[in-house]
């Protein structure tokens, strides 16, 4: 459950972004943290690995309101794509609230979309989460690129790779032009809130 700090009455809420390598994960946080910037709580940190790295930084979503007279602070995460970067992913998850699944719209990308939405799933396991009851929105990235003559998968067929039995919300994006970033981010930060909500009244 979220980190709740009493002193400053500020709960704080990790959501990551995860998906195949080279999906759009950074290239969402960098359009956050530019377009939110007076919101922004700290500077992007870049944690790099060979080939490959990890973003993260917080900020205060002022429109979203307070969780139980509590401000709210989002951490955002982004994982490392490569599968050799497992360990990263693994811990990069630990303690998180609510999950982004980038998903690479190319054709050529579909079975790693596959392979990275089943990883999410073991990784969960390993904190006692169910990608069945953890907030999650799968986003839809690079649609744009059917404009430049890339081939890219249908809804229909990334819906029934991606989404047929979770049922999540489901986000059409192209993150290197901000279409439907910030939609995908307050999406999660919607979801997320509510299931803390839900999760703070079941408390003694």
């Amino acid at each position: 459950m979220a980190f709740i700090n009493l002193k400053d009455r500020v709960i704080q809420v990790k959501v990551v972004y995860y998906g195949p390598g080279r999906c759009g994960k950074t290239t969402n946080l960098e359009y956050v943290y530019e377009k939110c910037r007076p919101q922004v709580n700290s500077d992007m940190i870049t944690v790099k690995t060979q080939g490959d790295r990890t973003l993260f930084f917080d900020f205060f979503p002022l429109d979203m309101g307070k969780v139980a007279g509590y401000d709210v602070k989002i951490q955002l995460y982004t994982v490392p794509g490569q599968v050799k970067y497992d360990s990263t992913r693994r811990l990069v998850l630990k303690g998180v609230d609510g999950v982004v699944f980038v998903a690479d719209s190319t054709v050529e990308r579909r079975e790693k979309n596959i392979i990275s939405i089943r990883n999410l799933e073991d990784n969960l396991k390993i904190y006692n989460k169910d990608i069945h009851d953890i907030p999650l929105v799968i986003q839809y990235n690079k649609r744009d690129l059917a404009h430049d003559g890339i081939e890219i998968l249908d809804l229909e067929t990334m819906e029934k790779d991606l989404n047929a039995e979770l049922k999540v919300p489901a986000i059409e994006a192209s993150a290197v032009k901000g279409d439907n970033v910030v939609v995908t981010l307050k999406k999660i930060i919607a979801l997320t809130l509510a299931s803390l909500e839900q999760q703070l009244k079941q408390e003694p």
